[in-house]
């Protein structure tokens, strides 16, 4: 299976009507996994790139609910990058999967669905680490 396919792009419904947007997101129903935690990205610019680990327990979903950034997304043999620029859109990340965040609009607002409470032993920092271990 290639990159892309396990990481794919996911289009959330757009439940709105003439009162405004209205976006769903519901664990093991819109997303693959239950929502352990929730945070989100902001006050960042064009300058920052974040992330920039790999993780061996978490699953994340990331979506700009507001303004835009990109995600570089590898394993160390493929690589693409996603430009989230719309609410209703999102990345899924599966375990094992190196994440930059960058590129960050002046507005942007990146939301992160993880799932898994925070345990800074399970992040991969460093990309030659990263690339040791999934050759392992």
């Amino acid at each position: 299976m290639s990159l892309k396919e396990r990481c794919p792009v996911i289009e959330f419904k757009d439940l709105g009507d003439e009162r405004g947007k209205l976006v769903v997101i519901e664990g093991n129903e819109s997303i693959p996994f239950a929502i352990q935690r929730v945070f989100y990205i902001y006050g960042s610019d064009s300058t920052v790139v974040r992330g920039q680990h790999a993780n061996r327990e978490s699953e994340f979903v990331l979506i700009n609910v507001a303004g835009q950034s990109k995600v570089r997304i590898t394993d160390g043999h493929e690589e693409f990058v996603v430009e989230l620029n719309r609410p209703m859109m999102g990345v899924y990340i599966p375990k094992m999967v190196w994440k930059d965040m960058y590129d960050f609009s002046s507005d942007s607002v990146l939301l992160v669905l993880a799932s898994t409470h925070y345990d800074g032993s399970e992040y991969i920092r460093d990309f030659d680490k990263y690339i040791e271990e999934i050759n392992g």
